[in-house]
């Protein structure tokens, strides 16, 4: 089965090997036909500590790492 690759920002970086990285989905609403926004933040692994605050990201899924990473950062 194929990985998930999410865009998104990075919005904080404070942790070691970790940036938080949000992620905006746009879609029509089913009833009132109109485009909604939704968001969501993942927790990705930053191997070398590249990424600051404010860059666009491409994430990819992988085996977990901690807790609450499930992601690894695929590029800039």
């Amino acid at each position: 089965m194929p990985k998930r690759i999410l865009q998104g920002t990075v919005t904080s970086n404070a942790n070691e090997q970790t940036i938080t990285v949000l992620v905006e989905r746009r879609f029509t609403h089913p009833v009132l036909k109109k485009t909604v926004r939704r968001s969501k933040k993942y927790r990705a692994h930053d191997e070398k500590n590249a990424f600051n605050v404010g860059d666009t990201v491409r994430i990819i899924e992988c085996a977990p790492k901690s807790k609450t990473k499930r992601w690894e950062v695929l590029e800039a």
